[in-house]
């Protein structure tokens, strides 16, 4: 099992950036291909990028492409989500998971939410415009 928890959620005006994290614990980060979904009030959780177990790909919903990028540290067992450019649709709470379910390939990137095993709590973006 692995157990998620994010951080780097807060307030930031249109334009701006912020990091999040996720610490996983374990000690076996590298077998899980991980993702960050969001969730807005009143709305479904969506997909939002994914990185493979040892990180030679990632994925994004076309709504953040070329504004957020996903990585991970397997030696800190971390993932992180830089986010520049930030819009007020961004607005949500931020999730990372986790799915063990392909450890058999090192490409593979779950874009589904059912995909995932294990998730974290949640923090919260608010972009302000």
């Amino acid at each position: 099992q692995v157990q998620l928890v994010e951080s780097g959620g807060g307030l930031v005006q249109a334009g701006g950036s912020l990091r999040l994290s996720c610490a996983a614990s374990g000690r076996t980060f590298s077998s899980y291909g991980m993702g960050w979904f969001r969730q807005a009030s009143g709305k479904e959780r969506e997909f939002v990028a994914a990185i493979s177990r040892r990180a030679t790909r990632t994925s994004y919903a076309d709504s953040v492409k070329g504004r957020f990028t996903i990585s991970r540290d397997n030696v800190k067992n971390m993932l992180y989500l830089q986010m520049n450019s930030l819009k007020p649709e961004d607005t949500a709470v931020y999730y990372c998971a986790a799915t063990g379910r392909y450890s058999s390939t090192y490409t593979y990137t779950a874009l589904n939410s059912y995909e995932y095993d294990y998730w974290g709590q949640g923090t919260q973006v608010t972009v302000s415009s």
